[in-house]
């Protein structure tokens, strides 16, 4: 996605990102397919009752795994040349699962304030199709909006995730990324979070100490966060670098400096298929809940320490479930 100008000479700051993105991705790699493998198992193995949670958890795994197994040939391929069409067989995958991604945990997130703010409704509609159907048009979506990549592809042969076509580098097509791509969920996490961390600290007070228990208001400040710092660096990165394909910017010193944070926010964006493993501990509360635990322990003993420490008996069932003995003092709550 970087930028080729015959007035500058990118090589060193391609070769100085190549070796950043090298040193992050092989980590981000190997230890993201071993936790998202390991909780793709435990969801399908294990959780036998689907509900929402377990299919959004499901769907974002997978999400995650392909998103990390698109590293090596985009590693390999942004030092090799290859024809444009087989680049945008490589990109393409990339960013739908990135995307993916970031809409999921979306879709967790006002799913996790729903059973809040409207307690028994959510109870009510716990039904997983609706989950399969969404994520289903989350996935639909998400591939049919990386057709101009495969439509406005160059011929020649280049380097894949290097000089895209004008086409791909369009205001409108770029625009379009940034607002629906990234501002709109950004403005969803931020109300969703928002409205459900001031719900569960104005509820009554004999109830505070359930919810400090649970981790509610850990795991959606740290969601956010993390939301934040994996997705914001790349889209300013995207938007900076329409600018300079639309020739706004010009110099060469700031052309190279934004081709290099721009292959590194991409670098550090990638970094959510780790950090998800937050979204899998807490969802594990209701596999543990629910689960034979003495046959998990049975069939994979290395869940044996981790049942000890996490204390599984003493939690409560995930999402809307999870906050059942807070629910009762919280129905009608908000600003």
């Amino acid at each position: 996605m970087t930028n080729n100008s015959e007035d500058c000479n990118f090589t060193a700051i391609d070769s100085l990102a190549w070796t950043v993105q090298l040193g992050i991705s092989i980590p981000t790699f190997i230890l993201g397919l071993i936790l998202n493998i390991l909780a793709l198992f435990v969801f399908c193995c294990f959780w036998r009752k689907q509900t929402k949670t377990s299919v959004y958890m499901i769907s974002l795994v997978l999400a995650d795994v392909l998103l990390l197994l698109s590293l090596p040939p985009k590693l390999y391929y942004s030092v090799t040349t290859a024809p444009g069409l087989l680049c945008s067989f490589i990109q393409a995958p990339y960013f739908v699962n990135t995307y993916t991604s970031i809409f999921i945990i979306v879709c967790i997130t006002v799913d996790r304030y729903i059973c809040i703010k409207h307690p028994f409704e959510g109870r009510a509609n716990q039904s997983p199709r609706w989950a399969v159907l969404i994520c289903c048009f989350v996935w639909a979506v998400a591939w049919i909006c990386s057709i101009p990549i495969y439509v406005f592809h160059k011929k020649e042969h280049i380097k894949c995730f290097h000089n895209m076509s004008d086409q791909t580098w369009s205001v409108p097509f770029i625009v379009s990324v940034e607002i629906f791509g990234f501002l709109i969920p950004l403005a969803v996490m931020v109300f969703c979070s928002a409205q459900t961390i001031w719900i569960l600290l104005n509820h009554k007070t004999h109830a505070k100490k359930n919810v400090e228990e649970s981790g509610s208001l850990r795991i959606i400040v740290i969601n956010l966060v993390v939301f934040l710092v994996c997705f914001t660096p790349v889209h300013l990165g995207i938007c900076l670098q329409c600018l300079v394909r639309q020739h706004v910017i010009v110099g060469c010193r700031m052309k190279q400096t934004i081709s290099l944070f721009l292959q590194v926010s991409m670098t550090f964006a990638n970094l959510n298929c780790c950090l998800d493993a937050i979204f899998y501990y807490f969802a594990a509360k209701e596999f543990c809940k629910k689960a034979q635990l003495k046959r998990v322990i049975k069939l994979c003993p290395v869940f044996k320490p981790c049942a000890m420490r996490w204390n599984c008996q003493q939690w409560e069932n995930a999402p809307c479930q999870d906050t059942d003995s807070v629910m009762p003092h919280m129905a009608g709550t908000g600003p």
